[in-house]
């Protein structure tokens, strides 16, 4: 993940980490994030199921997994949990790139929803 981070870095990203499922949720229901970006598996959950946590707490953060499974499989895996994103599980800078211009659109799209 380190070419990952710092891909986000170099792009002004703030980021914030977590060591757990658990301190990651408490986390984001104490603060506001824009992004939350899961490995496949934690610590303490799955990274489908920390999605699951966070969209119950707060559902309009956009999530973006790292996972191994096939995309199609993923779809079924993650249907109805509105991922934004997977990731490979060695992201680097295209999939910042790419993941920073689907938030992009995503954030101006509730922009412009907000101010009709």
């Amino acid at each position: 993940m380190s070419a990952f981070k710092t891909g986000l870095e170099e792009n002004q990203v703030r980021t914030a980490w977590a060591d757990s499922g658990r301190n990651a949720i408490v986390k984001i229901a104490e603060g506001r994030f824009d992004l939350v970006v899961t490995d496949e598996n934690l610590r303490d959950m799955t990274g489908l199921e920390f999605i699951e946590n966070v969209i119950s707490i707060k559902p309009m953060v956009n999530c973006a997994a790292v996972t191994s499974l096939l995309p199609a499989d993923f779809h079924e895996a993650s249907e109805g949990l509105g991922i934004l994103m997977q990731l490979p599980v060695r992201p680097g800078q295209e999939q910042v790139e790419k993941l920073l211009s689907q938030l992009k659109n995503v954030l101006n799209l509730a922009e412009q929803v907000t101010s009709d």
